[in-house]
């Protein structure tokens, strides 16, 4: 009986965690959608108001770590760059692109793109790890970019804003792709370290470079924000930031990353019908052919194939 109950602690950790993720580009177009903000401004305050969340669980593994017969070894200055590196690219990067792309497509549209990071992983492991990649993910990889083209064929022409909402597409792509290469190039690292203290780490590094980017491009004026956007910026980091982190991270303990992937599924759909709710974003039929095909793409890379 405990057995089942850890197992089902994790199965609803997981969907809590998926669906609070699935919210977070509808708080970002929810966020322009209140007063003009730029890009730069929105990421500096969601990496700020995250900060303390994430360095009271560093100090807090750190006190653990100092209380426990059985130590781990300091990270070495090799190793702080690459968790340096890794943040800048896989946050920083990532979320940077991502916020960019959002003033040009939907929160389902974007959702639904970053999903596709499995798909890249496969594409970079076979580039730079020589990794041949079996019929089971190259049919996965098919089916994942023909839904994505599907998704946006209906929006590329001519006008002016056709051309930013491929503008908006690629930038999602590329932050996609900037995640994937954190998941490669990390998966080393954060098994050395562990889950949970990888990412307070990177979380607390990737609010640097945000932070030189602001004041760098922005006045300080352009923190001058009605209530209502710092409310809602609130929401963001608590409920779409931090609290899912934790939440995923137990999940994964307790249910393992395959049965994850099945539940990580769900993310783009909370997005899309969240978005056409709260944003009125339209769904057309072809639309919604191209996610089957995307999540269906993505859960055939994601998922291991059963012993036989």
């Amino acid at each position: 009986m405990a057995g089942v109950s850890y197992r089902a602690w994790g199965l609803l950790l997981a969907l809590g965690g998926v669906v609070g993720f699935g919210f977070r580009p509808v708080f970002v177009k929810l966020c322009y959608a209140v007063e003009p903000v730029s890009p730069v401004t929105l990421l500096f305050l969601r990496m700020l108001l995250s900060l303390p969340f994430f360095a009271a669980v560093a100090w807090w593994l750190g006190y653990k770590d100092a209380r426990s017969t059985t130590k781990r070894a300091p990270l070495t200055p090799r190793e702080w760059a690459a968790v340096a590196g890794l943040a800048f690219v896989g946050y920083y990067l990532a979320s940077f692109l991502d916020f960019i792309g959002l003033q040009y497509v939907g929160a389902g549209v974007g959702r639904l793109i970053l999903f596709m990071y499995p798909t890249m992983v496969v594409l970079l492991s076979l580039v730079f790890l020589k990794k041949r990649p079996t019929r089971r993910e190259l049919a996965a990889l098919a089916i994942s970019y023909a839904g994505i083209a599907l998704v946006v064929s209906g929006q590329i022409g001519a006008r002016g804003e056709d051309r930013l909402f491929l503008f908006g597409v690629l930038m999602c792509l590329s932050s996609a792709l900037s995640y994937a290469i954190y998941l490669v190039a990390g998966s080393e690292l954060t098994r050395r370290i562990g889950s949970m203290r990888f990412t307070a780490y990177t979380m607390i590094v990737a609010t640097l470079p945000a932070a030189l980017q602001f004041f760098a491009l922005e006045p300080v004026s352009a923190l001058d924000l009605s209530a209502r956007l710092w409310w809602t910026l609130m929401a963001m980091v608590v409920f779409a930031t931090v609290i899912p982190v934790f939440m995923v991270a137990e999940a994964l303990r307790r249910i393992g990353a395959n049965q994850f992937a099945l539940i990580g599924a769900v993310g783009p759909v909370v997005t899309v019908y969240a978005g056409a709710i709260g944003l009125e974003e339209p769904v057309t039929a072809i639309q919604v052919a191209g996610s089957v095909l995307v999540i269906s793409g993505v859960l055939l890379v994601s998922l291991k194939a059963k012993a036989t």
